[in-house]
């Protein structure tokens, strides 16, 4: 099974002004270094949650390439995001042994509460719901992560349940395990 990625065909809203300035100290730290596309792409993503519009210029004017390259390698890595995105990012492993396990009742029932398509984002900005192609946890098939927990071994209603339970109480305290 191939994951695609979801071209939303929503229109497309003008996103605030951002300031670049942050990224100062990491466009000096690579500044006249070949091969620092991707990691000055993945300092920008990782300082605003997604490479911002105005990002792509800055980095060609530092780096001397193509915007339409630039580009190209930012849409070419799914790892890459060119809008913002959800506080919680709900990915649905959509991988072998969870694809055969029902992968896809999890996604349509998340997709349903949610009321997004996959790929997009809650107008509260709250969730991204993505289906991804696998998170490496195929003894608990199937599979969601929502942040850096994991969840297993689920149905649709009990993937909506962790979803309720999680909007009910955002910041549940974790106890250790041993």
């Amino acid at each position: 099974m191939r994951i695609t990625r979801i071209i939303s065909e929503k229109p497309v809203k003008e996103q605030d002004k951002v300031d670049l300035s942050s990224l100062d100290s990491l466009f000096a730290s690579f500044r006249g270094k070949h091969g620092s596309l991707i990691p000055l792409l993945q300092g920008t993503q990782h300082a605003f949650g997604y490479i911002p519009r105005e990002a792509f210029s800055r980095i060609s004017q530092e780096t001397g390439i193509e915007i339409a390259d630039i580009y190209g390698v930012a849409t070419f890595y799914a790892q890459f995001r060119l809008s913002p995105v959800g506080k919680n990012i709900i990915k649905v492993c959509h991988g072998t042994a969870c694809h055969v396990q029902n992968a896809n009742a999890i996604t349509d029932a998340l997709k349903e509460e949610l009321n997004v398509l996959d790929g997009e984002t809650t107008p509260d900005g709250m969730f991204t719901l993505e289906s991804v192609a696998c998170l490496g946890c195929c003894s608990l098939a199937p599979v969601m992560m929502i942040g850096d927990d994991t969840y297993g071994k689920l149905t649709g209603k009990s993937a909506v349940k962790t979803l309720r339970e999680m909007k009910n109480n955002p910041c549940p305290k974790k106890e250790a395990t041993v």
